[in-house]
């Protein structure tokens, strides 16, 4: 019992932690400071990424180093996965004895966290907060509802989530994901974007369930106590990136 409030006090914290640095990256809200500390996070998840698709090649954190630092001065960062795509093909051309799987962690997770830079040059800090508020609302919407009436399983690749759950978790983020919407954004457009994001993260959450299961590990990484790795923590946020700059490029 003791084990089990100890665990709980340093997840606590741990998110308390998190949470006090994002907001203080939020008030001072310029875009090197965001660049930075997205970049953080970035680089630790292409580590915990290269463990997961058991990639060894160290020149995967020289391309990812090197896109971040283009990313900061270019207006569209996400489209530079495209340029180091192009890259590695003409490397693999070239050389043809280069581990085909060095460029997974180049798209899962640097993909993402380019689109972030994204959303934020676009949109603004507030896209994050709406962004956490839709994905905790699928979280936490999920869980409850599956532990409360949840009977059906939603699929193998995580046993504990159950379809009720699921289907809660998103009615959760469409009921309170537009409370936070960006302003540009009437209340149809914010409701439909909330759910499209909230189905994304719950599949972002299931595809790093899927990595592990693969892997056979428990966690992406241990660097935050209580919680696991960066891409424990960020799974959602990965898939729902990507899905919300599309669509808020689609209706803003």
């Amino acid at each position: 019992m003791g084990g089990l409030i100890s665990s709980s006090l340093t997840r606590i914290k741990t998110a308390v932690v998190l949470f006090a640095v994002f907001a203080l990256v939020s008030y001072i809200d310029t875009l090197f400071i965001t660049w930075l500390f997205l970049g953080v996070f970035m680089i630790v998840g292409v580590h915990e990424a290269m463990k997961l698709f058991k990639v060894e090649d160290s020149s995967v954190y020289q391309y990812a180093l090197i896109t971040w630092i283009i990313a900061y001065f270019y207006p569209r960062p996400e489209v530079l996965v495209l340029v180091a795509l192009v890259i590695f093909g003409s490397v693999l051309a070239y050389k043809r004895d280069i581990d085909k799987k060095i460029f997974m962690p180049l798209l899962y997770p640097l993909a993402s966290f380019l689109a972030l830079l994204a959303l934020y040059n676009e949109y603004g800090i507030m896209v994050f907060w709406w962004m956490m508020f839709i994905v905790a609302s699928a979280d936490i919407g999920a869980y409850y509802v599956g532990r409360a009436i949840g009977k059906t399983k939603f699929c193998k690749t995580s046993p504990n989530k159950t379809l009720e759950g699921v289907a809660g978790g998103i009615i959760a983020a469409a009921l309170l994901g537009p409370l936070f919407a960006i302003p540009e954004l009437n209340y149809f457009g914010a409701l439909v974007i909330s759910l499209v994001v909230a189905v994304a993260s719950i599949f972002g959450d299931l595809f790093e369930s899927y990595l592990k299961r693969e892997a056979d590990v428990k966690d992406s990484g241990d660097i935050l106590p209580g919680h696991g790795g960066v891409l424990d923590r960020t799974d959602g946020f990965l898939f729902a990136s990507i899905i919300m700059l599309v669509l808020l490029r689609a209706v803003v």
